[in-house]
C-alpha cells in the first residue's frame, strides 16, 4: 500500500465556504444543513468567525483498515478529493505520521491556495476508533506567487466500526481559507464540495488495493 495521505486534502473540499481557528472552540450545537444520498453535512458558528465550521458524517461499506488506505493514498487523492491539484510528500516519521505539501485549484476569481499539514492516525485499541489529525504546519515549502498560503486549519477524521464490514466515518474542519471570496463562490460551493467528495471516497475505497491493505498499529 501507499507510504502517503491524502485525508487533509479535504480541507479543499471547502475552503471557498467555511473558516476558523480551533475545533475545540466552538460552543454551538452542529446544524444539519444538507442530508442526501446518505451524507450528512453539519455546519456550526465560531467564535469571533463570520463563517461556520463544517462536520461530515456518512456510513461507507468498508473495514477500518480500509478506508484509512484509501484516505492516505495520496497519488490517487485526486479521484476523490473535490478540486484536487497536487500533493507532495514532504517527510514521513512513520506509516501513521506524515508532512506533505497540497495545492488545489479554486475557480476564477479567486486564487489557488496551498498549505503544509502534520497528519497523524491512530487508534483506541479498546474502542478501536481510529483518528487522524490534520493541522497545518508553518514553514517546509516556501510561499509560490499567486497563490493563497492556508496558514490557519485544523481538520479530523473519526473512523467508528459499525459492524465488520461497516465504518462510520465523520470529518470536522475549520478553516481560514484566506483572502477575499466572492460570495457568489462561497454560495456555490457550499454543498457541492462535501457532496462530491464524500460520493467519489465511497466508491474509490472499494478498491481491491485498499480491500487488502494493512497497518501494523491497527486492527479492525
Amino acid at each position: 500500500m501507499s507510504k502517503f495521505t491524502c485525508s487533509p486534502l479535504l480541507i479543499f473540499s471547502f475552503i471557498l465556504f467555511f473558516t476558523g481557528q480551533n475545533l475545540a472552540s466552538a460552543q454551538e450545537k452542529w446544524t444539519l444543513s444538507v442530508n442526501k444520498e446518505g451524507i450528512q453535512v453539519y455546519t456550526r458558528p465560531i467564535e469571533n468567525s463570520k463563517i461556520k465550521a463544517i462536520k461530515v458524517v456518512t456510513n461507507i461499506p468498508a473495514a477500518s483498515s480500509q478506508l484509512l488506505a484509501a484516505i492516505m493514498d495520496i497519488q490517487t487523492c485526486g479521484e476523490w478529493v473535490y478540486h484536487s491539484k497536487e500533493n507532495v510528500l514532504i517527510k514521513q516519521v512513520s506509516p501513521l505520521d506524515l508532512i506533505y505539501y497540497s495545492l488545489v485549484d479554486v475557480p476564477w476569481p479567486a486564487e489557488d491556495r496551498d498549505y503544509v499539514v502534520h497528519i497523524q492516525a491512530e487508534q483506541d485499541p479498546q474502542t478501536k476508533v481510529i483518528t487522524v489529525n490534520s493541522p497545518c504546519i508553518p514553514g517546509y515549502v516556501a510561499e509560490k506567487k499567486d497563490i493563497v498560503r492556508i496558514s490557519h486549519s485544523v481538520g479530523k477524521w473519526t473512523i467508528t466500526p459499525v459492524s465488520k464490514n461497516l465504518v462510520r466515518a465523520e470529518y470536522v474542519l475549520e478553516v481560514d481559507p484566506m483572502g477575499n471570496i466572492p460570495a457568489w463562490l462561497i454560495n456555490l460551493f457550499a454543498t457541492k464540495g462535501p457532496l462530491e467528495t464524500f460520493r467519489n471516497l465511497k466508491a474509490h475505497v472499494q478498491k481491491e488495493t485498499y480491500k487488502k491493505a494493512r497497518f501494523k498499529l491497527i486492527s479492525d
